[in-house]
């Protein structure tokens, strides 16, 4: 496995540290006045996404991690895992709810999905930034309430609730952002 020299650091390195993938969020090179340069690194732990920071010498070397990010489709779910199917190799990773977090809400099937493997083991799962998805059921709105602020909770086909305008309607498909789990636009009607 290859390693990384001080002079190899920089941000977005993926390196291994007791057995476990880190990314380098934050590396400074600090040359105090007297005596040897050191490297203030900031990483964050790819399965737990707990952070650390470690100070190291010129001269000391990291080994790399065997982490690969690649394009997967979702085909199914299966009790409380995830199958998702790769692009080009058509190999299947089964992955536990725990490391597939609050995806489901945003699953439809044949969803291209990010994931993150550690030595062939998925760690990470993420879906696109944005989903277009249909509303199943949510409260008519009620006559009078056109202002802008007015919101409700609504179903949506993958069985999660999101918080829309009050305009939304049965039968709406709407757009919703993944990372912050808000309504962004309604698409059609």
């Amino acid at each position: 496995m290859a390693t990384y020299n001080t002079s190899d650091f920089r941000k977005g390195l993926k390196v291994e540290i007791d057995g476990e993938p880190y990314l380098m969020t934050d590396m400074q090179f600090v040359k105090p006045g007297k005596g040897n340069a050191f490297y203030k690194c900031r990483m964050k732990n790819l399965v737990r996404g707990t952070s650390l920071d470690r100070t190291y010498k010129g001269g000391d070397s990291l080994q790399s991690a065997d982490v690969e990010t690649t394009d997967v489709s979702f085909l199914y779910r299966q009790g409380e895992d995830y199958v998702f199917m790769h692009q080009e190799t058509f190999e299947q990773y089964e992955v536990t709810k725990a490391v597939a977090g609050d995806i489901w809400k945003y699953l439809k099937d044949g969803m291209v999905c990010t994931m993150t493997l550690y030595n062939g083991n998925a760690i990470i799962v993420e879906a696109p930034n944005q989903v277009e998805l249909e509303v199943i059921d949510c409260a008519p709105g009620a006559k009078g309430d056109t202002a802008t602020n007015v919101t409700k909770p609504a179903k949506l086909e993958t069985e999660a609730e999101f918080i829309v305008p009050g305009f939304i309607k049965v039968g709406n498909v709407i757009k919703v952002d993944t990372r912050t789990g808000e309504y962004v636009e309604r698409v059609s009607n």
